[in-house]
Protein backbone atom coordinates (compact mmCIF):
# COMPACT_ATOMS: atom_id res chain seq x y z
CA UNK A 1 0.00 0.00 0.00
CA UNK A 2 2.23 2.42 -1.01
CA UNK A 3 -0.31 5.58 -2.14
CA UNK A 4 -2.23 6.52 0.69
CA UNK A 5 -5.39 8.53 0.74
CA UNK A 6 -6.28 10.90 3.32
CA UNK A 7 -9.97 11.33 4.28
CA UNK A 8 -9.97 13.13 7.86
CA UNK A 9 -13.64 12.70 8.26
CA UNK A 10 -14.50 9.13 8.24
CA UNK A 11 -17.88 9.17 6.58
CA UNK A 12 -21.19 7.40 7.51
CA UNK A 13 -22.86 6.17 5.14
CA UNK A 14 -24.33 2.92 3.09
CA UNK A 15 -22.74 1.36 -0.38
CA UNK A 16 -23.05 -1.76 -2.45
CA UNK A 17 -19.19 -2.89 -3.23
CA UNK A 18 -19.52 -5.52 -6.71
CA UNK A 19 -17.25 -8.77 -5.84
CA UNK A 20 -13.90 -8.45 -6.55
CA UNK A 21 -14.42 -4.71 -5.43
CA UNK A 22 -11.95 -2.69 -3.74
CA UNK A 23 -11.40 0.32 -1.98
CA UNK A 24 -7.74 1.83 -2.22
CA UNK A 25 -5.41 2.30 0.69
CA UNK A 26 -6.52 5.33 2.80
CA UNK A 27 -6.63 6.63 6.24
CA UNK A 28 -8.83 9.00 8.28
CA UNK A 29 -9.36 11.20 11.29
CA UNK A 30 -11.86 9.39 12.85
CA UNK A 31 -12.45 6.14 14.06
CA UNK A 32 -14.74 3.37 11.69
CA UNK A 33 -16.93 0.71 11.80
CA UNK A 34 -17.29 -1.07 8.92
CA UNK A 35 -20.12 -3.57 8.50
CA UNK A 36 -21.17 -5.62 5.45
CA UNK A 37 -24.48 -7.32 5.99
CA UNK A 38 -23.95 -9.48 2.59
CA UNK A 39 -20.66 -10.65 1.38
CA UNK A 40 -17.29 -11.56 3.17
CA UNK A 41 -15.43 -7.96 3.88
CA UNK A 42 -11.60 -8.07 4.49
CA UNK A 43 -9.59 -5.36 5.38
CA UNK A 44 -5.93 -5.08 5.05
CA UNK A 45 -3.18 -3.18 7.14
CA UNK A 46 0.40 -3.47 7.22
CA UNK A 47 0.04 -5.61 10.29
CA UNK A 48 -2.60 -8.13 8.52
CA UNK A 49 -5.85 -8.41 7.27
CA UNK A 50 -8.84 -8.96 9.12
CA UNK A 51 -12.05 -10.78 7.85
CA UNK A 52 -15.53 -10.36 8.66
CA UNK A 53 -18.96 -12.49 7.50
CA UNK A 54 -22.60 -11.11 7.58
CA UNK A 55 -22.43 -11.61 11.24
CA UNK A 56 -19.01 -9.41 11.91
CA UNK A 57 -17.79 -5.85 11.82
CA UNK A 58 -14.60 -4.81 11.73
CA UNK A 59 -13.65 -1.73 13.94
CA UNK A 60 -10.87 0.60 12.41
CA UNK A 61 -9.11 2.98 15.09
CA UNK A 62 -8.73 6.24 13.51
CA UNK A 63 -5.35 7.04 11.49
CA UNK A 64 -4.98 3.15 10.79
CA UNK A 65 -3.77 2.93 6.68
CA UNK A 66 -6.71 0.25 5.90
CA UNK A 67 -8.21 -0.87 2.18
CA UNK A 68 -11.13 -2.61 1.96
CA UNK A 69 -11.84 -5.82 -0.48
CA UNK A 70 -14.94 -7.01 -1.44
CA UNK A 71 -15.52 -11.01 -1.90
CA UNK A 72 -18.93 -11.76 -2.96
CA UNK A 73 -21.25 -8.84 -3.53
CA UNK A 74 -21.12 -6.39 -0.28
CA UNK A 75 -24.04 -4.34 1.41
CA UNK A 76 -21.36 -2.06 3.38
CA UNK A 77 -22.52 0.52 5.81
CA UNK A 78 -19.86 2.51 7.22
CA UNK A 79 -20.14 4.47 10.59
CA UNK A 80 -17.76 7.17 11.50
CA UNK A 81 -17.08 7.97 15.00
CA UNK A 82 -14.81 11.39 16.59
CA UNK A 83 -11.27 10.02 17.41
CA UNK A 84 -12.51 10.89 21.20
CA UNK A 85 -15.19 8.24 21.12
CA UNK A 86 -13.69 4.96 21.28
CA UNK A 87 -16.19 2.95 23.16
CA UNK A 88 -14.38 -0.23 23.41
CA UNK A 89 -10.51 1.40 23.84
CA UNK A 90 -9.53 -0.31 21.01
CA UNK A 91 -6.06 0.94 18.90
CA UNK A 92 -5.87 -2.00 16.81
CA UNK A 93 -8.25 -3.29 14.50
CA UNK A 94 -10.33 -5.91 15.44
CA UNK A 95 -13.25 -8.05 14.57
CA UNK A 96 -16.55 -7.52 16.41
CA UNK A 97 -19.47 -10.19 16.89
CA UNK A 98 -22.87 -8.31 15.20
CA UNK A 99 -25.91 -9.52 17.01
CA UNK A 100 -29.42 -8.68 15.38
CA UNK A 101 -30.11 -6.03 17.46
CA UNK A 102 -26.59 -4.03 16.74
CA UNK A 103 -27.03 -5.19 12.36
CA UNK A 104 -30.64 -3.04 13.11
CA UNK A 105 -29.05 -0.13 14.64
CA UNK A 106 -25.97 -0.17 11.99
CA UNK A 107 -28.27 -0.29 8.75
CA UNK A 108 -30.86 2.68 10.64
CA UNK A 109 -28.07 4.98 11.47
CA UNK A 110 -26.12 4.90 8.36
CA UNK A 111 -29.47 5.28 6.03
CA UNK A 112 -29.03 8.67 6.33
CA UNK A 113 -25.54 9.94 7.24
CA UNK A 114 -25.96 13.52 7.95
CA UNK A 115 -28.18 15.46 10.62
CA UNK A 116 -27.96 15.87 14.27
CA UNK A 117 -31.54 15.47 15.47
CA UNK A 118 -32.25 14.65 19.10
CA UNK A 119 -33.87 10.59 17.45
CA UNK A 120 -30.44 10.44 15.65
CA UNK A 121 -28.17 11.57 19.07
CA UNK A 122 -30.36 8.75 20.86
CA UNK A 123 -30.12 5.96 18.01
CA UNK A 124 -25.85 6.83 18.53
CA UNK A 125 -26.00 6.52 21.47
CA UNK A 126 -28.03 2.87 21.93
CA UNK A 127 -25.02 1.82 18.72
CA UNK A 128 -22.40 3.29 20.99
CA UNK A 129 -23.55 1.34 24.11
CA UNK A 130 -24.06 -1.85 21.94
CA UNK A 131 -20.49 -1.56 20.81
CA UNK A 132 -19.47 -1.87 24.12
CA UNK A 133 -21.39 -5.05 24.62
CA UNK A 134 -20.03 -6.60 21.35
CA UNK A 135 -17.77 -9.63 21.83
CA UNK A 136 -14.39 -8.93 20.15
CA UNK A 137 -13.35 -12.69 17.58
CA UNK A 138 -9.82 -13.30 16.70
CA UNK A 139 -9.92 -13.18 13.00
CA UNK A 140 -7.19 -11.45 12.20
CA UNK A 141 -4.11 -13.18 9.94
CA UNK A 142 -0.97 -11.08 11.22
CA UNK A 143 1.50 -10.24 8.76
CA UNK A 144 5.09 -11.28 9.21
CA UNK A 145 8.38 -8.70 9.05
CA UNK A 146 10.80 -11.34 9.68
CA UNK A 147 12.26 -11.77 6.12
CA UNK A 148 12.22 -16.27 6.83
CA UNK A 149 8.95 -15.94 7.96
CA UNK A 150 7.49 -14.15 5.41
CA UNK A 151 8.65 -16.48 2.87
CA UNK A 152 6.87 -19.34 4.64
CA UNK A 153 3.86 -17.44 5.09
CA UNK A 154 4.14 -16.67 1.15
CA UNK A 155 4.08 -20.18 0.66
CA UNK A 156 1.12 -20.90 2.55
CA UNK A 157 -0.65 -18.30 1.21
CA UNK A 158 -0.48 -18.92 -2.12
CA UNK A 159 -1.67 -22.11 -1.29
CA UNK A 160 -3.40 -22.60 2.28
CA UNK A 161 -4.13 -25.90 1.32
CA UNK A 162 -0.82 -27.31 2.03
CA UNK A 163 0.10 -29.40 4.79
CA UNK A 164 3.28 -29.14 4.79
CA UNK A 165 5.25 -29.55 8.30
CA UNK A 166 7.25 -26.12 9.77
CA UNK A 167 10.12 -28.22 9.18
CA UNK A 168 9.43 -29.08 5.89
CA UNK A 169 9.13 -25.58 5.18
CA UNK A 170 11.84 -24.50 6.83
CA UNK A 171 13.86 -26.49 4.41
CA UNK A 172 12.54 -24.65 1.59
CA UNK A 173 13.56 -21.45 3.15
CA UNK A 174 16.81 -22.35 4.80
CA UNK A 175 15.62 -22.22 8.50
CA UNK A 176 15.07 -24.65 11.28
CA UNK A 177 11.79 -25.48 12.25
CA UNK A 178 12.78 -23.93 16.30
CA UNK A 179 14.08 -20.69 14.65
CA UNK A 180 10.51 -20.35 12.51
CA UNK A 181 9.17 -21.83 16.18
CA UNK A 182 10.65 -19.29 17.70
CA UNK A 183 10.36 -16.58 14.58
CA UNK A 184 6.39 -16.83 14.77
CA UNK A 185 5.55 -16.26 18.62
CA UNK A 186 7.71 -13.17 18.84
CA UNK A 187 6.74 -11.76 15.11
CA UNK A 188 2.77 -12.64 14.91
CA UNK A 189 2.48 -13.49 18.41
CA UNK A 190 0.72 -16.89 17.61
CA UNK A 191 2.40 -20.32 17.30
CA UNK A 192 2.35 -21.82 13.59
CA UNK A 193 -0.94 -23.95 13.97
CA UNK A 194 -2.48 -20.59 15.12
CA UNK A 195 -1.57 -18.55 12.57
CA UNK A 196 -2.05 -21.47 9.45
CA UNK A 197 -5.88 -22.06 11.13
CA UNK A 198 -6.55 -18.38 10.83
CA UNK A 199 -4.71 -18.28 7.17
CA UNK A 200 -7.37 -21.36 6.50
CA UNK A 201 -10.50 -19.89 7.89
CA UNK A 202 -10.02 -16.58 5.79
CA UNK A 203 -9.44 -18.49 2.61
CA UNK A 204 -12.43 -20.52 3.67
CA UNK A 205 -14.98 -17.53 4.79
CA UNK A 206 -14.05 -15.99 0.81
CA UNK A 207 -14.35 -19.48 -0.74
CA UNK A 208 -17.86 -19.52 1.01
CA UNK A 209 -19.05 -16.06 -0.26
CA UNK A 210 -18.51 -17.75 -3.90
CA UNK A 211 -20.99 -20.42 -2.78
CA UNK A 212 -18.03 -23.34 -3.20
CA UNK A 213 -19.49 -26.35 -1.31
CA UNK A 214 -18.80 -27.34 2.25
CA UNK A 215 -16.52 -30.55 0.88
CA UNK A 216 -14.37 -28.57 -1.85
CA UNK A 217 -13.53 -25.83 0.50
CA UNK A 218 -12.49 -28.23 3.36
CA UNK A 219 -9.83 -29.72 0.73
CA UNK A 220 -8.92 -26.55 -0.62
CA UNK A 221 -8.20 -25.20 2.93
CA UNK A 222 -6.16 -28.03 4.48
CA UNK A 223 -8.32 -29.69 6.59
CA UNK A 224 -8.32 -33.67 6.63
CA UNK A 225 -12.33 -33.68 6.56
CA UNK A 226 -15.24 -31.97 5.93
CA UNK A 227 -15.85 -32.95 9.58
CA UNK A 228 -12.75 -31.69 10.82
CA UNK A 229 -13.63 -28.35 9.13
CA UNK A 230 -17.13 -27.69 10.36
CA UNK A 231 -15.80 -28.38 13.96
CA UNK A 232 -13.26 -25.78 13.52
CA UNK A 233 -15.76 -23.50 11.85
CA UNK A 234 -18.98 -23.92 14.43
CA UNK A 235 -16.10 -23.44 17.08
CA UNK A 236 -14.79 -19.91 15.47
CA UNK A 237 -18.26 -18.70 14.24
CA UNK A 238 -20.75 -20.54 16.21
CA UNK A 239 -22.75 -22.01 13.36
CA UNK A 240 -21.32 -24.61 10.71
CA UNK A 241 -20.14 -23.63 7.12
CA UNK A 242 -23.31 -25.19 5.77
CA UNK A 243 -26.01 -22.33 7.36
CA UNK A 244 -23.19 -19.66 6.55
CA UNK A 245 -24.92 -16.54 6.21
CA UNK A 246 -23.96 -15.50 2.70
CA UNK A 247 -26.70 -12.73 2.99
CA UNK A 248 -28.53 -11.29 6.27
CA UNK A 249 -31.62 -10.06 5.90
CA UNK A 250 -32.44 -7.09 8.54
CA UNK A 251 -35.85 -6.91 10.28
CA UNK A 252 -36.67 -3.61 8.93
CA UNK A 253 -40.20 -3.85 9.91
CA UNK A 254 -39.31 -4.07 13.58
CA UNK A 255 -37.90 -0.81 14.16
CA UNK A 256 -39.27 1.19 10.83
CA UNK A 257 -35.79 0.65 8.46
CA UNK A 258 -37.00 1.73 4.74
CA UNK A 259 -36.61 -1.30 2.20
CA UNK A 260 -32.98 -1.76 0.80
CA UNK A 261 -33.72 0.39 -2.49
CA UNK A 262 -33.91 3.23 -0.32
CA UNK A 263 -31.05 2.91 1.76
CA UNK A 264 -28.56 1.26 -0.54
CA UNK A 265 -26.33 3.76 -2.58
CA UNK A 266 -23.66 2.96 -5.29
CA UNK A 267 -20.24 2.37 -3.97
CA UNK A 268 -17.07 4.22 -5.98
CA UNK A 269 -13.28 2.59 -5.75
CA UNK A 270 -12.80 6.13 -3.49
CA UNK A 271 -15.14 5.55 -1.10
CA UNK A 272 -14.83 4.61 2.40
Amino acid sequence: MTEIRHAPVAPTRTQRLASGGEIDAHRHDDHQIVYAARGVLAVTTSEGSWVAPGTRAIWVPAGTVHAHRAYGELDLHLVGLPATDNPLGLDTPTVLTVGPLLRELIVAYTRDGSGDSPERARLRAVLLDQLRASPQQPLHVPAPTEPMLRAVCAILQADPGDNRTLAELGREVGASDRTLSRMFRRDVGMTFPQWRTQLRLHHALILLADKTPVTVVAHRCGWSSASAFIDVFRHTFGHTPGTYPTAVTPIRRAVGVPGEADWLVPGHPGAG
